[in-house]
């Protein structure tokens, strides 16, 4: 990196600090510039031989910089000091003794890695297996009961009796339309009780029911359905009186009503509750094969004003149906087609590349003539494009365009006729006055349907009433479809955290008459909810280690287990997940901001979960494949709190998961193919070693932290590790360690440990005084969940997380080998750390390496809490030239005597900085309050030169699972909403005000009308509203790690004027960077400074990373195609040129509040009725 370098001021007065051969303030002779410009730093690295001669020329009469060989003198001090206290205090030969001596109370396992994963894939296989036994008795139950239904033409709401799951929240929100109208349905009110297995108030007699608010609930076709539907109730309670284990039974209909078990209230958001099942990517999976879809968009210039923005709006919409099964592009066009983003070619349709289109969309303008035959040669040559990664399943057009009379027969003949196997889905968008005959033959010639969006209110059933088409090959394949699949991750909105959901069609198996065609509808889509929690209780929990772990991805490498799978952000809003977005009023958002809040699935990537190599490409695509396999690999990790980076090696193992598009893996380290399983069967020895978690004992023995484990099923769980020892306590006094409710393996090991930490007490730390070495605290950790801190006081200070497996520390440590040193943590925008009472400590650990019988394992970290004031002092005569009967002697101009860190601080740097970057020790005062800083935030130029010089590496990377804050709102919470404005031509054409651009206008003034907020900016929003709530965003990480340079370097920092020197070497045995530099003379030398905080990102570039997809498969079946099927029903609708009186009627009914109540437009449901 090389910044521009500004000219120093007047040279600082005193001695020649340096025996330099050139003046040390004027550029050195022969020193590299540019032709022209400023000059620019530059860093130039000696050789250490080249260098020696110049820092002490003989001769010289002035002190000079350390030499190579002194510093390395030093560094080999500070060494020994650390390992000396390290022995002394930290215990780990002792510790070892102990656990030999020991050894008759604990066996040592082996992790079978092979074993491992088969087995607890074989468990999950069963597990899953349960679900779709009850997803089968569900889906059949339903087809039969609705061929046995009757339709009832004269059905009224009163005849029907349901619990409406949004009754409650209606009823106590007078707004509500059903409050206004005064609902007729027989509504059920239900008492519901507390269950820890939803974690939510449930009741297990009946169903409840959730209608989307744009849907009429009392229309004949939505009676019906709850009508036939009420049988599913005996359905559900039946299995799960089989199966006492099954979460959420849901049955999603075609109509949009969704029927769960059991019953609980629906968690609506404060304002329109839009929540339609027929949107949700686990709907749109079970209800149709994958898709390549390409959209194309008519923006001539008769698109204008209102109906150009109903087009962004659908679009986006109908992009909210697709899945990550599923590829797409967008295009518009008028006489030429052209991709509205920077994606040339279908690419999946995942959330990040959704977004971009989103946005791309916005910027769609209206100009030019109507060429429909641009944009299908656009569509057809995308489709046809074999060079890609595309679905390669159900092919579709969908075109949205205001009108026009051209059908382009001769596109049609040339890219899809005869076989029509691309079908084409025309959407007339606004009002107007064009024949729609040519976009109906258009849809009917090719295999689709015709859809008509005249509003706003019309946009979300019909972009998602093409899945029914999408549905006939599935309905005519019949049992051949009945394929159940799994989905991504997702967040419950009703409380059970995350969970997958088992998918299975159901079909309408009735015929429209007698000797007719079967029906070719699908009646909806079941689901199985299974709780993440409840899968990985099926993989082991504590014998893994620290650092091991099971994973596991689905066929688009998406993880459904991985210990970094941590979604941040919770919204309520419907049954799983999100709070719908509001659309209700022609006062309607963007295209963006729709889908803010709407809560997608967990996408996280394998990739992206980890820190990518090509050694975890080639395991991912083994995995996707369906293969077995085992590899050792020397791969990148971060740490628990995401400051550092360690490379380690890891065992990764994977077996496929039948019956399911799941692969699973094991992760383990090398030391944790061995653990302990100890074995307390003497009951004296249990009681003996449990009375040292006593608090009694902690004054003489240590405070104790107990890892907050589920050792028994009554153990109540507690943030507060006092109390969960207390708990822990009071349930240990009335069951036994070997007791039926509790888990004997966490149980013994615990108590084991407590005695062997509490032997090192006895052994080691009781007798030692740490004020001698100036230590805060000593202490031990367990793999058995022991975390022992000695003396007691230390206790107070202790931060680290009470569970070692979660500590940044303890994993570390195990990674490492030597001393660990972990800085307190201080972000760059906080105060400074507080040095008060000598309260701020400097962890030191290392890990204990067991070997027993030639297995070697790690089951313990011991470390030391080093007194940070105190050790900064020893720092300095550590890096100093006097020995322990030497007085201090501060070299002067007259003497011929080498700087150190103690005597000459004012003129030279001296720090120790962590493998992080990140400061750890310094001989200056003013610095000490800066420890545990990134060193970048201390001294940015000397932390740019080690970086230069491969001292440390940097590695990016991104964090998909982030949570962010919205931007601050200003007093509006938008500009004023942008209207077509005719000009003085068109108020004097008399065609115009025929024209579809006259309508738009009149519309628009209408709306204006009734709702004046439509010519006015929004007002912010109030705080605590759902607006303001935090998002789902990404983050960009930066750590930084030791770079190649493992030897002893001087070097130059060469900044014009400005020039330092500096030393940098490693600590043997620890991860610490020593070095030493002349301090800066003037602020003018700043160069650029190295980031290392956690910054907000969009991401990888989006149109790059589609140019590069990452390899995945979709799903292994496809119904795209059946020659019986009948496409005889495309849709229908009509064309009439407006009538202003009519309209003007129908908007002064509008502001009378008197609105008809009208029937839901469903195309694709005509020949619902048997």
């Amino acid at each position: 990196m090389a910044v521009p370098a500004r000219t120093c001021g007047a040279s600082r007065p005193g001695p020649t600090r340096t025996t330099l051969p050139w003046p040390r303030r004027g550029p050195r002779p022969g020193a590299w510039r540019p032709a022209s410009g400023p000059p620019r730093p530059l860093l130039l690295l000696l050789p250490p031989l080249l260098l020696l001669p110049l820092l002490a020329a003989p001769g010289a009469s002035a002190y000079s910089f350390p030499q190579q060989h002194t510093m390395q003198h030093w560094a080999r001090r500070l060494e020994q000091e650390i390992d000396g206290v390290m022995r002394i205090f930290g215990g780990v030969q002792q510790l070892r003794e102990i656990y030999k001596d020991n050894r008759n109370l604990f066996e040592v396992q082996e992790n079978e890695p092979q074993k491992l994963v088969e087995k607890v894939a074989g468990d999950i296989e069963s597990l899953l297996d349960r679900k779709v036994q009850a997803l089968k008795r569900l889906a059949d139950a339903a087809e039969n009961f609705q061929k046995a239904h009757r339709w009832q033409d004269n059905i009224k709401e009163e005849d029907v009796v349901y619990y409406d799951a949004k009754a409650d929240a209606e009823l106590d929100d007078p707004e509500s339309e059903d409050v206004e109208r005064g609902s007729k349905a027989s509504t059920l009110r239900l008492d519901f009780v507390e269950d820890s297995n939803f974690k939510n108030k449930v009741n297990y007699s009946y169903t409840a029911v959730q209608i989307p608010t744009d849907i009429y609930k009392g229309s004949t076709v939505i009676l019906n359905e709850l009508n036939w539907t009420e049988a599913l109730e005996n359905v559900f309670t039946e299995n799960r009186r089989q199966d006492p284990t099954l979460l959420w039974q849901v049955f999603g209909s075609a109509t949009g009503v969704t029927r769960y078990y059991p019953a609980t209230p629906w968690r609506a958001p404060k304002k329109i509750d839009l929540y339609d099942v027929r949107r949700r990517p686990w709907y749109i999976q079970g209800a149709s094969s994958p898709k390549d879809m390409v959209i194309i968009v008519d923006v001539s210039g008769s698109v204008s004003g209102l109906t150009l923005k109903l087009m962004k709006t659908s679009v986006c919409e109908m992009l909210d149906t697709l899945s990550d099964d599923d590829y797409v592009n967008v295009a518009s066009f008028n006489e030429k087609a052209q991709p509205v983003s920077c994606f040339t070619h279908l690419v999946q349709a995942n959330v990040r590349n959704k977004k971009v289109f989103k946005e791309a969309v916005q910027g769609m303008v209206a100009k030019g003539t109507t060429g429909y035959k641009a944009g299908f040669e656009y569509a057809f040559d995308q489709l046809q494009n074999s060079n890609i990664t595309r679905a390669n399943c159900n092919k579709m057009i969908m075109m949205f365009t205001d009108g026009g009379e051209d059908r382009v027969q001769d596109v049609f003949e040339k890219y899809n006729w005869p076989n029509r196997t691309v079908r084409v889905f025309t959407f007339s968008v606004g009002q107007h006055n064009y024949d729609v005959t040519p976009l109906q033959w258009m849809a009917c010639a090719n295999k689709g349907y015709y859809f008509e969006i005249p509003s706003i209110g019309a946009i979300r059933i019909n972009t998602q009433e093409y899945l029914d088409v999408l549905g006939r090959p599935m309905v005519l394949a019949g049992k051949e479809a009945k394929q159940v699949q799994w989905t991504n991750v997702y967040e419950d909105a009703l409380g059970l955290g995350l969970v997958v959901t088992g998918t299975l069609p159901v079909f309408n198996l009735t015929q429209d008459g007698p000797g007719e065609k079967k029906n070719q509808l699908i009646l909806g889509v079941m689901g199985i909810d299974v709780a993440l929690n409840d899968i990985k209780r099926l993989t082991p929990n504590y014998t893994l280690g620290a650092n091991g772990y099971v994973f596991a991805i689905d066929l688009n490498g998406y993880v459904l287990l991985h210990p970094n799978l941590k979604p941040q952000v919770s919204q309520v809003g419907g049954l799983e997940g999100g709070k719908p977005y509001e659309m209700g009023t022609p006062d309607f958002l963007p295209c963006l901001s729709q889908t803010t809040n709407f809560r997608e699935p967990v996408t996280l990537d394998f990739l992206d979960a980890e820190l990518e190599d090509e050694n975890k490409e080639e395991i991912r695509r083994s995995m996707i494949d369906g293969n077995k396999g085992h590899k050792q690999i020397r791969t990148l990790v971060k740490s628990l709190d995401e400051r550092y980076i360690d490379e380690v090696m890891r065992n990764y193992t994977w077996v496929p998961i039948r019956s399911t598009n799941y692969s699973l893996g094991l992760v383990l380290p090398p030391y944790s193919t061995f653990y302990l399983q100890a074995n307390l069967s003497d009951q004296i020895l249990q009681v003996k070693y449990f009375e040292f978690l006593l608090p009694s004992s902690f004054e003489s023995e240590g405070h104790v932290f107990i890892a907050p484990r589920e050792y028994c099923k009554d153990l109540n769980a507690s943030d507060n590790n006092t109390e969960f020892l207390k708990n822990f306590i009071e349930l240990m006094e009335k069951v036994t360690p070997d007791s039926k409710q509790c888990n004997n393996f966490l149980l013994h090991n615990l108590i084991l440990d407590t005695g062997i930490t509490q032997q090192l007490v006895e052994r080691v730390w009781r007798d030692q005084d740490l004020n001698t070495y100036s230590l805060l605290a000593v202490f031990a950790a367990t793999d058995g969940g022991i975390t022992r801190v000695f003396p007691n006081k230390a206790a107070e200070d202790w931060t680290e997380n009470p569970e070692p497996f979660n500590a940044s520390f303890y994993r570390r440590s195990l990674d490492n080998r030597g001393y660990v040193f972990n800085p307190p943590h201080q972000d760059a925008l906080l105060k400074p750390l507080e040095l008060e009472n000598d309260t701020v400590g400097i962890l030191v650990s290392t890990a204990v390496e067991l070997s027993l019988g030639g297995r070697t394992l790690r089951p313990a970290v011991v470390g030391v809490k080093l007194d940070l004031e105190a050790w900064a002092e020893k720092f300095k005569v550590l890096a100093s030239n006097r020995t322990h009967q030497d007085q201090p002697q501060k070299c002067g101009p007259s003497s011929h005597c080498e700087m150190d860190c103690e005597v000459n601080n004012e003129d030279l740097l001296c720090v120790l900085i962590d493998d992080g970057g990140f400061l750890v020790l310094s001989n200056q005062n003013h610095q000490w309050d800066q420890v545990g800083r990134f060193f970048s935030e201390v001294d940015a130029n000397l932390m740019l030169a080690l970086y230069n010089n491969s001292f440390y590496t940097r590695k990016e990377s991104y964090d998909y699972q982030a949570a962010c804050a919205p931007q601050p709102p200003g007093n509006l919470g938008a500009a004023p909403r942008g209207i077509f404005v005719p000009t003085i031509a068109d108020f004097l054409n008399l065609a115009w005000w025929t024209s579809a651009a006259a309508w738009s206008l009149f519309q628009q003034l209408l709306y204006g009308l009734i709702y004046h907020s439509w010519f006015q900016a929004d007002p912010a929003e109030a705080e605590g509203s759902p607006e303001t709530r935090e998002s789902s965003c990404v983050m960009k990480q930066t750590q930084y790690y030791f770079g190649s340079v493992n030897a002893s370097y001087n070097a130059i920092i060469d900044c014009g004027n400005c020039s330092r020197l500096f030393h940098a070497q490693r600590v043997t045995n620890t991860n610490l960077l020593f070095v030493v530099a002349e301090k800066p003379l003037c602020s003018q030398c700043e160069a650029g400074r190295l980031l290392q905080k956690e910054t907000h990102s969009d991401g990888p570039e989006q149109c790059e990373l589609v140019q590069r997809p990452r390899y995945r498969r979709g799903p292994h079946i496809c119904f795209d195609y059946n020659a019986t099927e009948d496409t005889s029903d495309c849709g229908r609708g009509a064309s009439f040129p407006p009538s202003l009186g009519v309209l003007v009627s129908l908007q002064l009914l509008l502001l009378l509040g008197l609105p008809p109540r009208p029937q839901p437009q469903i195309h694709a449901h005509a020949s619902r009725r048997p």
